[in-house]
């Protein structure tokens, strides 16, 4: 049974000049143009980035301990979801300074068995001034995973919303979006390790990617995204055809092959 009784890391605080050179990067891989001195929503992931050492990842790649790790053993992670608010963006030139905590944890019953549910919160600051909170859930469950890797669907999704975006992130892509975001996590790249032993059906494409391609409709539309929520529902694999598809009013997804709907996600803009 998952126990984290007694579990309350305290707040911590990093303070970053935020650089060019991650946003000109990521508008690499996205094959789009760098967006100036704002940073669109999401992609202050490339910033306050924790860089472990080699001796203290695991066999997955992922960080063995943490500050805001919880203290199960043979922990897995998956990204979950999360919320943004906006006030005023980071911007290039800026020193912004992260105040992170602990926001929540609870222990839900999924069909893997025990599931711990942990809600970060991420308040930005500028000359003490909050610019942007961004909360994010993720998920950590102990024990084997599933021995059987799901069937994996190569059909190009129909989709008919307003906006779409058509992708196949192939596993080139996924390693850049891995280096960008400094995620050593071995199912985004080690196609043996995700399949066998994590059980999953290929190449994972990375949560946040899927979130950043959702938020890159509103954007090419011109719009300046205020708010967002967004929800990990099913994973996407490495040579998938899937589509960021979303409407004027505010509703985002990931379609994916077999009529899967990947993630969905809501926004607010001006």
């Amino acid at each position: 049974m998952i126990d984290v009784g007694g579990w309350s890391p305290e707040p911590v605080e990093a303070a970053e000049v935020i650089d060019a050179a991650p946003s000109a990067a990521l508008a690499g891989v996205l094959d789009v143009e760098p967006p100036g001195e704002e940073l669109p929503p999401l992609w202050h992931w490339l910033h306050f980035l924790e860089r472990p050492a080699q001796r203290e990842l695991g066999p997955d790649g992922h960080p063995l301990g943490g500050h805001f790790l919880p203290p199960i053993p043979d922990r897995r992670r998956m990204f979950a979801g999360g919320r943004f608010r906006v006030r005023e963006p980071l911007r290039v030139g800026d020193t912004v300074t992260r105040r992170t905590e602990l926001a929540s944890t609870a222990v839900k019953q999924g069909r893997s068995g025990e599931m711990l549910f942990v809600t970060v919160r991420h308040t930005f600051l500028r000359a003490g001034a909050e610019i942007a909170v961004e909360e994010q859930d993720l998920v950590y469950r102990s024990g084997d995973a599933a021995s059987r890797p799901p069937e994996v669907s190569f059909d190009a999704p129909d989709t008919k919303a307003p906006w779409t975006l058509p992708v196949t992130a192939d596993p080139v892509l996924l390693f850049r979006f891995s280096a960008l975001t400094y995620n050593a996590h071995r199912i985004h790249y080690d196609e043996t390790y995700a399949t066998e032993v994590e059980g999953h059906g290929g190449l994972v494409v990375h949560g946040p990617l899927l979130a950043i391609l959702c938020l890159e409709l509103p954007r090419r539309a011109g719009l300046r995204v205020n708010d967002l929520s967004f929800r990990a529902r099913r994973p996407v694999y490495a040579r998938q055809p899937f589509v960021a598809a979303g409407s004027p009013d505010g509703e985002l997804s990931i379609e994916a092959p077999g009529g899967v709907t990947a993630m969905t996600a809501t926004f607010t803009a001006s």
